[in-house]
């Protein structure tokens, strides 16, 4: 297995870190629950179709890291396995996924609500996984067609900014890409070795209280100089990874306020589309910058395509494309970016546990957006672009997404 098959990585400017990798066997440390790659006991053999099917779906509510509640599924096959699945806020699996979207029938997952149906969604990709006896990457290899299963190269949030952050930055996050790592535990090793280093240096300037983090686990205090000068420090090793969340502070007039938080505000910092292009510029220009999320407001696609067609990085969607068919379609034609940021799709953050389990009783056995997820990285990939499999702000303990992103080859995480 190889380190991070991404096209960003085949860039000139980004050195090839292909290096063949062992992949560890991920056993859950209860026998009786599935929540890893593999389940406990796999058979050698694929299960008989008896033992396959699906004899209960249960569902609770929970509360993911933010405090916020949400959906934990429990899916039990007629062999007596246990497969557990928790979503974050924010049978053949395409023929269970069609049936599923077709009985909700509203184009936002509105009827049933998309945590439920994602949570159902999870728990029977992992069951079919555990039917084959096989790992869950590897039965999603398999759905999804990839041929070669590579270890991503993770990106490490590390400044945090915008409306996860009580500071006066507007972007949201800056992260770390460690393209220089040999394997994933040296990639691992260096983006937690650098947040450490951040945070002495922070300590050792502000003093404690300024070591604070934002909702995704990154420091809030305004630190330009030093950061600059650690990572070009290490440039050959570590790139930077941008999310803006532009949408975030797009005024009524069409400008980008990198002062939105404070209000009122005199507009002194309100940039126009075109500055605001210019100034990504500046920074690829002159920092080890290589990807960049959400530069422009979703619906400012003429911007898109401009910086898109004047910087040779990775620009990638994700309130742009909201991993919608429809969106990256529009994206590919208009040529507005060159990456995909790969989430399932989340509408409803609050459903009721009761309206949950009645839907349960009656389709106790159907999925929702896996399919809807590998459908949107095959098409991105046909396009030519790189897609990054994403976390949620609001996160769980389910380890899903590293399956899926090992199993469709995305090269990041």
């Amino acid at each position: 297995m190889a380190l991070a098959s991404s096209p960003l990585l085949k860039k000139p400017s980004l050195p090839t870190i292909f290096t063949p990798l062992p992949l560890p066997t991920l056993r859950s440390r209860h026998p009786s629950v599935v929540r890893s790659s593999v389940a406990v006991s796999s058979p050698s053999t694929p299960a008989k179709s008896k033992e396959s099917l699906v004899k209960s779906v249960k569902a609770r509510q929970i509360v993911d890291s933010r405090g916020n509640p949400t959906v934990e599924v429990d899916l039990v096959t007629g062999d007596g396995r246990l497969y557990r699945s928790a979503v974050p806020s924010g049978a053949n699996q395409a023929d269970v996924d069609a049936i599923m979207l077709e009985l909700d029938g509203t184009p936002n997952k509105s009827k049933f609500g998309a945590n439920a149906i994602l949570g159902v969604s999870l728990s029977v990709c992992r069951a079919g996984a555990g039917a084959k006896g096989v790992p869950l990457y590897k039965h999603i290899q398999e759905l999804s067609g990839t041929k070669e299963l590579v270890m991503p190269v993770p990106a490490f949030n590390v400044i945090n900014g915008g409306s996860h952050a009580g500071n006066n930055l507007a972007m949201q996050e800056f992260m770390i890409l460690p393209v220089g790592a040999a394997s994933f535990t040296e990639a691992l090793r260096m983006g937690s070795e650098v947040y450490h280093i951040l945070k002495s240096i922070i300590k050792a300037k502000y003093g404690q209280d300024a070591c604070n983090v934002g909702d995704e686990g990154g420091f809030v205090k305004t630190i330009e100089r030093d950061w600059c000068f650690l990572l070009m420090q290490l440039r050959k090793l570590i790139k930077i990874g941008m999310d803006v969340a532009a949408s975030e502070f797009l005024t009524k007039d069409g400008g980008y306020d990198l002062n939105f938080k404070k209000q009122p505000n005199d507009g002194a910092h309100v940039l126009a589309a075109n500055s605001l292009c210019e100034l990504y510029k500046e920074f690829v220009r002159d920092f080890p910058i290589v990807s960049i999320e959400d530069p422009f407001d979703q619906d400012d696609w003429s911007s898109w395509a401009s910086l898109q067609s004047s910087v040779d990085i990775q620009l990638v969607g994700d309130d742009l494309l909201v991993t919608n068919p429809k969106r990256i379609a529009e994206a590919i034609e208009k040529k507005a970016c060159n990456a995909l940021l790969l989430k399932a799709s989340f509408f409803n953050h609050f459903i009721l546990i009761a309206r949950i389990m009645l839907w349960l009783k009656i389709i106790v056995n159907q999925i929702g957006t896996v399919t809807e997820s590998i459908q949107a990285a095959l098409d991105s990939k046909a396009a030519g672009w790189g897609v990054m499999v994403s976390h949620r702000s609001g996160e769980t303990e389910d380890n899903f997404i590293a399956d899926l992103s090992v199993g469709l080859a995305s090269g990041q995480v």
